[in-house]
Order: C-alpha cells, then sequence, then structure tokens
C-alpha cells in the first residue's frame, strides 16, 4: 500500500510538471531553468525605451530611471578588434604617429584581397585604382595625393593610418575614414597600398649615410 501511494505520488508530480511545461506558445513555456538568460531584462536591439523607466540623459540617471545611451561600456573593446589608437588629432599627434608600428605583419591572399577590394570602394574613387591620384574624382575634388610618389612611400604606416583615421583636411580634402573602416581594415588597406608603390627612393639623408659608408669601405 505504501509503495502504490508513493508510485502515486510520483505519478501525479510527474503529470503536473509535464502540464505545466507543455505550453501553445513556445515563448512563455510553463517551467524555465534559467529565466535571466532566456528572458533578457536589459533594453533589447531597436526596441523602444520607457521613458519611464530608461533615459538617455546622464543627468536624468538615478532614482527610479535607468541610464542607458547604447555605448558600449567605457573601457571596453569589442571582440576581435583591435586596440584604440590613441594619439590627439593635432600636429603633435601627426608628428607622433610615425613611431607607430602596422601591427599586421603578414597577410593572407584572401587577406590582400579583401584589402584591395576595400581600397577600391573607399580609395581608389580619388587616389585611382593605383594610387597614382587619378581616380574618378580627383579632377573635382583636387589636392589628391599620388600615393606613388617617394613622399608617401617613405611615409611611416603610423602616419598613414592617423591620415586615414582624422582626414587631412588642412592639406586637402581628404576626410576621416574611421566610420568606414575599423583599425584592422586601416591598417590592411596601408598594406595593399604597399604593394602599389613599389620600391622607395632613399631619402637624402639615407643617399649621405650610404655614401659615407661607400667612402669608409674604398679606404
Amino acid at each position: 500500500m505504501k509503495r502504490l501511494t508513493n508510485f502515486s505520488a510520483i505519478a501525479v508530480t510527474a503529470m503536473i510538471v509535464l502540464m505545466s511545461s507543455c505550453s501553445k506558445d513556445k515563448r512563455k513555456p510553463g517551467t524555465v531553468y534559467m529565466p535571466d538568460m532566456a528572458y533578457s531584462r536589459t533594453f533589447e536591439t531597436y526596441a523602444e525605451l520607457d521613458s519611464l523607466k530608461y533615459t538617455s540623459d546622464v543627468n536624468d540617471k538615478g532614482g527610479m530611471k535607468i541610464f542607458f545611451n547604447a555605448m558600449p561600456a567605457a573601457g571596453t573593446i569589442k571582440r576581435g578588434e583591435m586596440f584604440p589608437y590613441t594619439l590627439p588629432n593635432d600636429s603633435n599627434g601627426y608628428k607622433m604617429s610615425a613611431s607607430v608600428p602596422n601591427p599586421i605583419d603578414f597577410m593572407t591572399g584572401a587577406e590582400m584581397s579583401e584589402a584591395a577590394r576595400l581600397y577600391n570602394i573607399n580609395c581608389a574613387i580619388c587616389h585611382g585604382e593605383k594610387g597614382q591620384a587619378n581616380g574618378p574624382l580627383s579632377a573635382k575634388v583636387g589636392a589628391i595625393a599620388n600615393l606613388t610618389l617617394d613622399l608617401y612611400k617613405q611615409m611611416k604606416d603610423g602616419t598613414m593610418f592617423h591620415s586615414i583615421t582624422y582626414g587631412r583636411n588642412n592639406l586637402g580634402n581628404m576626410g576621416s575614414y574611421a566610420s568606414q573602416l575599423n583599425r584592422k581594415q586601416r591598417w590592411q588597406v596601408i598594406k595593399y597600398v604597399r604593394t602599389l608603390q613599389g620600391p622607395a627612393v632613399a631619402d637624402s639623408t639615407t643617399k649621405a649615410a650610404v655614401k659615407d659608408s661607400a667612402a669608409i669601405v674604398k679606404k
């Protein structure tokens, strides 16, 4: 009799669990193991904010309102993203950018093809397919840099990155491409530009050093 009672209790419990877990609405099951994981309490993408609960005004936060401005938390970096470029957009930052190395040492054939695609979409319209300042808009815009000149062959990757990031409106009509290309893509495009330039001609300082070295060898 005791076994029968226990079996009946187990059967009833199982029936209750089964009935509570079955629902015609799959989005509202009767039993959820981890509800906080299934139903987010935070702001959903593209959802309209309830102004009584949320605020994007930093001066209005606190109390019963939650501050939310759809921006990443301060100090965080998107997964797969490179570290931020922190040099300022001024003459000193431009000068210091020459010391920033390109973090990309090598690119596969597929990555180089993607860099070429990005260059042709964002840069070739002015700089031209071969970087010779003969793109479709070059005549209308004016002051387009010929990337195959020794000036740009000798330019450091960091300086070129600085120009792509902030633009060079004081010398021409190039705006910032930071919103079109992420940091990795900017460095990759620079790698591709190097393939268009060919070998750089040594500057006057380098030539003098080579000449002096040759003279010492002769002696």
